[in-house]
């Protein structure tokens, strides 16, 4: 009976350890060329690499082409959209939709157009592509919101602030990927994140993220410290230096 029992539980061991193993999940190895950019006064914006691997469960690499989406995104923040009308022959303000949840820098890149590559739940709940954008609008009726989230996306696009790659993630064997995203000189400082997202049949089966500090940097960074920690003392700082100017400039002119 005993021999009997010790035969039987390495089998049933095997039998309970097999389906685990085979359960392996999915992993993405991940890095970015830099993990800190400095803006300085000759920044003219950068360019971020974000590379890595797909770590396949026992080695199996499929033959099928891997679906990948890469989103850069940077600090959220509020932020109110007006709109100008001409009333009596004055310019003034009429109408406006404040978002609360705008991204300062969103840029997105993907193994293949987002429709095809993402289905629309997951894309909403990962936020993958400028359409599903959760920017949560507080005021404002249907109409007004879609207007002004339309005039929101097109001034971030044009700003080089907001950007969607399509099909521009290179991928090597079906095992590493890496793609290359454009930084503008006008990117708000803040922490940032690199997302990197494994997708299968338009779901997201696998994720990983680094994150990135972006930051004013020498007598840039002094500048920014104080107006935001000493503003009153910024403020009648920058008035006098106007003025010491003006003043330096006019006596250049009279002696001229």
């Amino acid at each position: 009976m005993t021999g009997r029992l010790s035969l039987a539980l390495p089998g049933l061991m095997l039998a309970v350890a097999a389906p685990l193993h085979a359960a392996a999940p999915v992993r993405l190895i991940t890095d970015i060329s830099q993990n800190r950019i400095d803006i300085v006064y000759t920044f003219k914006g950068a360019e971020l690499l974000v590379f890595g691997a797909i770590q396949y469960p026992r080695g199996a690499v499929p033959d099928e082409r891997p679906g990948l989406a890469i989103v850069v995104r940077g600090p959220a923040e509020p932020i109110t959209l007006r709109k100008k009308a001409r009333v009596a022959g004055i310019w003034i303000n009429t109408d406006s939709v404040r978002f609360e949840t705008a991204p300062g820098f969103y840029a997105v890149a993907t193994s293949a157009p987002i429709k095809t590559l993402v289905d629309e739940r997951n894309a909403s709940i990962w936020e993958i592509g400028v359409d599903y954008l959760q920017l949560s609008p507080t005021t404002g009726d249907a109409g007004e919101i879609g207007t002004f989230t339309h005039g929101l996306v097109d001034l971030r696009r044009r700003s080089g602030l907001w950007s969607e790659q399509e099909g521009r993630i290179g991928i090597t064997q079906n095992i590493l990927y890496q793609a290359r995203i454009a930084i503008p000189s006008a990117v708000p400082v803040g922490a940032y994140t690199a997302e990197i997202y494994l997708i299968r049949h338009g779901r997201v089966i696998a994720r990983a993220a680094t994150p990135i500090t972006i930051d004013k940097s020498g007598f840039e960074r002094w500048v920014y410290v104080a107006a935001q920690d000493h503003g009153l003392v910024y403020g009648v700082a920058a008035v006098a230096l106007a003025l010491l100017a003006g003043w330096l400039a006019g006596l250049i002119v009279r002696r001229t």
